[in-house]
């Protein structure tokens, strides 16, 4: 039986998000409590791009980084003090290394606001070990699935990976949305959710060809890209939840998937990674 652990591409939303739950906030809370409990998360975020490589956090204690402007000061004075993985980091740069991805851990650095603020969700207390994973600035739909690919060892050690974006995100529209969200944003939402449930890969990793308003919904690829990530750690043959987040900001559409093995349900049980700080 396959046990590999589930997995996940969540919309991360506006840096506000960590104060304004709404619907994707509670929803994330409700899985958090659902999935069994991973020894470490290993997370990626369009936050941390790097030019001609893969860094990895091996900070034993990651700050918070609150790379973002013109918000309320409460925001600001949030913090997420999970601990780190230092020995995890080594194997996953490992894993990198040896498919092929040139790899390296970065001792200092913490965690950006696409990586703590959905995880203030998911792991309210802040107790389970967390890696973050950059992502190299060149990535396109095709070498993001393989980065996910590289990472899938993973779920076989009782990590949960966390792939952070956003299902929409085009910013140029963020001050004059409609408040119930752009017709646009809808579509592409919706073809996005069949098109994983249809396990359609091919239209996914060319989904400017054949998503509506692919353009429009992501004016650059960034913040899309971790679906591909989470594509490729899911293997295969996968079956995807979609978790209704709802739109906020009238262009951001707050859906995040849920990834599991075929005939899996989300509370199946792993085997523990062993020293995975």
């Amino acid at each position: 039986m396959n046990t590999s652990f589930p997995l996940l591409f969540v919309s991360h939303g506006a840096p506000s998000f960590a104060m304004e739950p709404g619907l994707a906030g509670e929803t994330l809370a409700a899985l958090g409590r659902q999935l069994p409990h991973p020894d470490a998360i290993v997370i990626v975020s369009p936050h941390w791009m790097t030019r001609d490589h893969v860094s990895v956090t091996a900070s034993a204690l990651p700050e918070t980084i609150h790379d973002f402007g013109g918000f309320p000061d409460a925001l600001y004075q949030l913090s997420y003090p999970a601990p780190g993985a230092p020995t995890l980091a080594s194997h996953i740069v490992e894993l990198l290394q040896a498919a092929g991805w040139d790899s390296r851990l970065d001792p200092n650095r913490g965690l950006d606001h696409g990586a703590w603020v959905p995880l203030r969700y998911l792991a309210p207390g802040a107790d389970i070990p967390v890696v973050q994973v950059s992502m190299p600035a060149s990535l396109d739909t095709r070498s993001a699935w393989k980065l996910g690919e590289a990472l899938k060892p993973l779920r076989d050690m009782n990590v949960l990976i966390v792939a952070s974006g956003s299902l929409t995100h085009n910013l140029y529209e963020f001050r004059g949305a409609t408040a119930h969200g752009a017709d646009y944003v809808k579509q592409f939402a919706s073809w996005t959710g069949r098109t994983l449930q249809a396990q359609n890969t091919d239209q996914l990793l060319d989904f400017k060809q054949y998503a509506p308003f692919a353009e429009r919904a992501h004016p650059t690829d960034e913040h899309f890209l971790p679906l591909f990530i989470a594509l490729g750690a899911a293997g295969e043959h996968y079956q995807t939840q979609v978790l209704e987040g709802g739109i906020t900001h009238g262009v951001l559409a707050m859906d995040s998937y849920l990834f599991t093995s075929p005939g899996q349900e989300p509370s199946t049980s792993v085997q523990p990674l062993k020293g995975v700080a």
